[in-house]
């Protein structure tokens, strides 16, 4: 076999940004197709599975420490022409992820009774919420590897085979929903079990399709020594700008905590409904995810490369392109969400909650995709304490405090609290765009040359 290590593919934006359009896509259709389906099964298993996928949320973001770090830092060594160095590092983040995987996967399934009563859900909720938490708890392990293995192989321009995989690995996992919720060929019925059980065996053969892909495409097998030994300067990079980036997620999440149990306080009617606009507004912001993933890995590279002005450049470009289609996205929600909506649930409590929320969307996700790109790609040339830090302090202080005091105290509702994380979106946006603009990066970059030279 070729020893293709030593290779990475120069690509357009577009290039890169259009599989990580349909594996995002994708991805993020595993849930709203179990939602969906569960929803004709029962309000409550849907309402369960969606307040503990949320939970499950949460520890994902823990891996995305060397994910994230490892799309960044490999990205920066191939730009500067540092190919063996790349090539430790997506060895490092490997085994890294490992020890994640296995440590996040025993917490679950010894606590998950715990962390889901932490969100007071009671009766059927609960029940099902506990059976899928409990289940796809195991999947976390396979979760964590393939993170780490398809963040190596975007970072050297294979897009598009991350994608195929997660093509194959929503195939298992619809297939193993219908086999579990429809009683085809006189199968039993299993619900929420047969649906988590899909999920496990979705993850467990994406690892393994990931790894011949990895050594088919750049001859990089992963070893037991790479689970044993990691270098310490990798652990160290990955660390630096991994825990930042995961602490940003971490404190989103559990905000998002403290806003469901506004939510909850207002009724099952809005639970459902969130869990359901959840789903639909994932749609919206959907480009701006992937445009902001693929700037990513090309700011990544122009910065090792120290081409910085073409860095800013594309920074602004994807901004303009992400904010564009978002909110074109988003007033079509708006316009059709209503329809949309129904598919779900014909409840007229959920629908008369829900539908006026459809309508925010537009105000919401704009500000969003701003905050979204910018921060993602702060995070590139190694900025990565100022999305923390404005994160922490304007996701509690707009977000939580707002979705009470307009959605409890003001008595707004669903509608009060999307109201509320839109201000915080939209402020964090302009927040990053500053950042920016003024080049702060660049100029630490040019002071420390100096010190050093």
């Amino acid at each position: 076999m070729n020893e293709r290590i030593d290779q990475y593919k120069e690509q357009t934006l577009f290039q890169i940004t259009w599989p990580i359009f349909i594996e995002i896509a994708l991805h993020m259709s595993m849930g709203i197709i179990a939602t969906f389906m569960l929803s004709h099964y029962s309000d409550a298993a849907a309402a369960g599975v969606g307040v503990a996928n949320q939970l499950l949320n949460i520890f994902i973001i823990v891996f995305n420490v060397t994910s994230v770090g490892a799309t960044i830092l490999i990205g920066q060594k191939l730009g500067a022409g540092k190919l063996q160095e790349a090539k430790q590092m997506s060895h490092s983040a490997f085994g890294l992820n490992f020890w994640f995987g296995v440590i996040v996967a025993f917490i679950i399934f010894i606590f998950g009774d715990y962390f889901l009563r932490l969100f007071d859900v009671q009766g059927q909720v609960y029940e099902y919420g506990l059976i899928f938490i409990r289940i796809c708890g195991l999947s976390l392990f396979f979760e964590s590897l393939s993170l780490a293995l398809s963040a190596i192989l975007r970072s050297y321009g294979f897009t598009k085979e991350s994608m195929y995989v997660t093509v194959f690995m929503n195939v298992i996992s619809v297939g193993g929903n219908i086999l579990a919720l429809s009683g085809i060929f006189g199968l039993p019925i299993t619900g929420v079990t047969g649906v988590s059980w899909a999920i496990v065996a979705a993850r467990a053969v994406a690892v393994l399709v990931l790894l011949y892909l990895l050594f088919r495409k750049l001859s990089l097998s992963m070893k037991i020594k790479d689970i044993i030994k990691i270098n310490r300067e990798d652990f160290s990079g990955l660390l630096k700008i991994g825990i930042p980036s995961a602490g940003e997620g971490l404190s989103y999440q559990f905000s998002q905590l403290i806003i469901t149990g506004i939510i909850v306080s207002l009724g099952d009617a809005s639970l459902a409904a969130r869990v359901y606009i959840v789903n639909i507004s994932m749609l919206c912001y959907l480009f701006s995810v992937a445009i902001s993933n693929g700037t990513q890995i090309l700011v990544a590279r122009y910065f090792g490369g120290q081409k910085y002005d073409r860095a800013f450049g594309q920074g602004i470009r994807s901004l303009h392109i992400s904010m564009l289609t978002s909110f074109i996205m988003s007033l079509m929600i708006a316009l059709i969400g209503a329809p949309i909506l129904r598919i779900f649930t014909e409840d007229p409590a959920i629908l008369a909650v829900g539908i006026p929320v459809l309508w925010a969307i537009v105000f919401i996700e704009p500000g969003r995709a701003m905050n979204i790109v910018l921060m993602n790609i702060l995070k590139s040339t190694g900025d990565v304490r100022f999305p923390l830090i404005t994160g922490i302090i304007f996701m509690w202080g707009i977000a939580v405090v707002f979705s009470y005091i307009l959605g409890i105290h003001l008595s707004l509702g669903l509608l009060g609290v999307w109201v509320a994380q839109g201000i915080d979106e939209w402020v964090r946006g302009l927040l990053a765009l500053k950042r920016w603009k003024s080049k702060s990066w660049e100029r630490k970059i040019k002071v420390s040359y100096v010190r050093t030279k």
